[in-house]
């Protein structure tokens, strides 16, 4: 796979500025910051995607699609009422599901989903656990699904051991589930502006190496 840094420089440009912003925003609590960067961050991770060569691929398209839901989740979760967090929710669970059908364009490698299976099954035990004493309703229901099809989004990332690109696959994957419990920390648990500090950044990451994977796949037609 080859391509031109200076092709994708301008969204990586617009990645680190506008993340930069809403974190700063986030720890100082401008609201109005929020609503000018994020958006801007979620056009970063959508329009590498494109440059790359997303609409060249079956991969890419399942992929660019679930990066589509994810930028919905993230304007959702702008506002701080429970109703458009679960609307974000939901928009971040197909996201991770539309994830999940990219992942399984490309041929499965069998120990590769073994071995991803273990960590995934211990991270749902241990968040589940932590975050139960926290939950009412309907999160009660919401978050244990959500965090399920986490695991399958993780595992079926495991499955493409083996194939160019599997380094960013399963680090954007990783990433985007660790940055998850940034959000239901702050959601749940403690509003403390710490939780942003890590969270957004590891959460776009995430994204933007998910998004560069499919340079690879369009590369190979996938």
């Amino acid at each position: 796979m080859t391509f031109n840094p200076m092709e994708v420089a301008p969204a990586c440009l617009l990645w680190t500025l506008s993340v930069s912003g809403l974190v700063a925003s986030d720890w100082h609590h401008f609201r109005a910051g929020r609503f000018i960067f994020k958006p801007l961050a979620a056009l970063s991770f959508i329009w590498l995607a494109l440059l790359l060569g997303a609409t060249q691929s079956s991969y890419g398209q399942w992929l660019l699609a679930g990066l589509l839901l994810c930028a919905l989740g993230d304007l959702l979760l702008m506002f701080e009422a429970e109703s458009t967090f679960l609307g974000g929710l939901i928009a971040f669970l197909c996201g991770h599901l539309l994830y999940t059908a990219a992942f399984i364009q490309l041929p499965v490698s069998a120990s590769g989903l073994a071995l991803a299976a273990v960590p995934g099954l211990i991270l749902m035990v241990l968040t589940l656990r932590w975050l139960k004493p926290y939950l009412h309703w309907p999160m009660t229901a919401a978050v244990p699904v959500y965090i399920l099809v986490i695991v399958a989004m993780l595992v079926f990332a495991g499955g493409t051991w083996g194939q160019p690109g599997v380094l960013l696959i399963l680090s954007g994957a990783w990433g985007f589930a660790f940055s998850d419990l940034a959000v239901a920390r702050r959601q749940f648990v403690s509003p403390a502006r710490i939780n942003g500090l890590w969270g957004t950044p590891l959460y776009f990451g995430a994204q933007m190496l998910l998004a560069a994977s499919v340079a690879w796949q369009s590369t190979a037609g996938l």
